[in-house]
């Protein structure tokens, strides 16, 4: 982890998408450079499809995860 500056306008719009979308400002912000991330990487790529990309993604670690801790139990 580590502290990312950014311009004071940057921080407004970060603030106000936060509350829009029930999200801490630095959430948001992570967010936002994940969909950037994915873009940069994938040009083609839509926001939409880029929001899918890490919501399966997230369900996919979700499951993964959930089938490790089960393994360990069994």
């Amino acid at each position: 982890m580590g502290i990312v500056k950014i311009s004071d306008e940057l921080h407004e719009q970060a603030r106000i998408a936060s509350k829009a979308m029930s999200r801490s400002i630095n959430a948001q912000a992570e967010h936002w450079m994940k969909v950037g991330l994915l873009v940069e990487s994938n040009p083609e790529m839509t926001y939409s499809a880029a929001c899918k990309k890490l919501l399966d993604d997230a369900r996919q670690n979700d499951t993964t995860a959930l089938m490790q801790k089960n393994q360990k139990i069994a």
